[in-house]
């Protein structure tokens, strides 16, 4: 049974003084989903690897139903398997937060996508059995 959905969507440009910022991404992001390589040299790219993963949290809160209270954006992250496919690592705090309101046997869903200017993202939770 699906619990909840979220999708956000944000412009790529608008992440642009955080990639020249680190104090701004290092407020948002835990360190595991940094982005790896020069961001002075390839800023589209890094600006793109923040878009996608703040829509994720943002999609992820809106699934959940709490928005961003009681939630720490670093608490939680966005990895990727062997095969490249988006998966959310989740700290204590959100992970029981997680379980309070879903259950604890769930499964969360998330679909990341960008194109240029835009980065969106797509989170189902799942309650399980």
């Amino acid at each position: 049974m699906i619990y909840g959905t979220g999708t956000d969507i944000s412009k790529t440009s608008r992440f642009e003084k955080w990639v020249k910022n680190p104090e701004l991404y290092l407020r948002f992001f835990n360190d595991r989903e940094l982005f790896e390589g020069d961001c002075e040299k390839h800023i589209e790219s890094a600006c793109c690897h923040y878009a996608s993963r703040f829509s994720a949290k943002e999609a992820f809160v809106k699934a959940l139903g709490t928005g961003f209270s009681g939630i720490e954006l670093k608490d939680f992250y966005v990895a990727k398997d062997e095969n490249g496919r988006p998966y959310f690592v989740f700290g204590e705090k959100t992970r029981k937060i997680l379980e309070d309101r879903a259950g604890k046997n769930c499964a969360v869903h998330l679909s990341l996508s960008h194109e240029k200017e835009f980065a969106t993202a797509f989170v189902i939770i799942e309650k399980l059995g």
